[in-house]
């Protein structure tokens, strides 16, 4: 089986390299948009910003894609819609055209942002969906033009993602604690912080099932919310964040952390207020509910110590 990730410089697709379960499921071929990784190997050139996907994907011949590439610049995407959705609308449905054409599978990764955070209870799956800005917009055309497509296709949403590298709220969290005494963190936003150890390690579990039961297929086969159980609002996570690091070591002292509105630190796009997705649809196909987020926050955190 040969396998292509696209995006393997991002904070996913690298968590996918260092992992190594993809290349010990087959041929891996790694891509990034200059074709060079993090740590100076080579890798294919795939920028999804351009056209010629398919003389790539004609090259590799792949039976998995696996999609990790996105424009993610959230605040930028207000200006740049054309562009966010070129990468993450347009792209993914030429993915999904090739795919349909050669019976390759695609695993695409989508977000929370695709819902008006507006609920009260955990998205389901087939919830109405009505992106606040472009980023939310763009990633659902992306769902859409997948789905449009014809091909074998798992949709992922996932929400609050962070790993021990790249740019997220967990390390920029430890970069501030560091040299700020007190924190202002928004405390009227909602999600489950998911590491990306999580969603490399449901994302493999799914593969798995994908070719060891064909017959399975059907029931995989879609859209799944690939979040951590449990809920928290960022100044909940960013507290958690301080008392791991400290009793760590990581912070030589723990900084305070003042709550504050979504009103009080304006930004160009409109948060979703509530990005608590259902994972039990997902729970129940892996055999097992997901970790609760404090889960995956104490491994990285172990990961960082260490």
């Amino acid at each position: 089986m040969k396998i292509l990730l696209l995006g393997a410089n991002g904070q996913l697709g690298r968590s996918f390299v260092e992992d190594g379960g993809l290349a010990g499921r087959g041929e891996l071929v790694v891509a990034t948009r200059d074709g060079t990784l993090w740590d100076g190997e080579r890798a294919e050139v795939a920028d999804l910003a351009a056209p010629g996907l398919d003389a790539l994907l004609d090259r590799v011949q792949p039976d998995v894609i696996v999609n990790a590439a996105a424009y993610t610049a959230v605040d930028r995407a207000e200006q740049e819609e054309a562009l966010a959705t070129r990468i993450n609308g347009q792209a993914v449905g030429e993915l999904g055209a090739w795919a349909a054409a050669h019976g390759a599978l695609v695993l695409h990764y989508s977000t929370d942002y695709v819902f008006d955070g507006s609920a009260s209870t955990p998205y389901p799956v087939d919830a109405p969906t009505g992106p606040l800005g472009a980023y939310g917009r763009s990633k659902l055309a992306g769902e859409q033009a997948l789905r449009a497509s014809g091909a074998d296709h798992l949709i992922l949403r996932t929400a609050w993602v962070y790993a021990p590298h790249g740019h997220n709220f967990l390390r920029t969290m430890l970069r501030l604690g560091a040299e700020r005494d007190e924190l202002r963190v928004v405390a009227d936003q909602h999600g489950a912080p998911t590491s990306t150890a999580l969603i490399v390690r449901a994302s493999l579990a799914l593969l798995d099932r994908w070719f060891a039961r064909p017959d399975a297929r059907a029931e995989l086969r879609g859209t799944h919310h690939l979040v951590a159980s449990g809920h928290t609002s960022w100044h909940g996570f960013a507290s958690a964040i301080f008392d791991e690091a400290h009793a760590r070591g990581l912070l030589a002292r723990i900084p305070r952390v003042l709550p504050i509105a979504s009103a009080d630190y304006p930004t160009p796009a409109r948060r979703p207020a509530w990005s608590v997705l259902d994972n039990l649809g997902l729970g129940q196909l892996l055999g097992h509910p997901l970790p609760d987020w404090r889960e995956g926050l104490h491994e990285v955190m172990e990961r960082l110590a260490g």
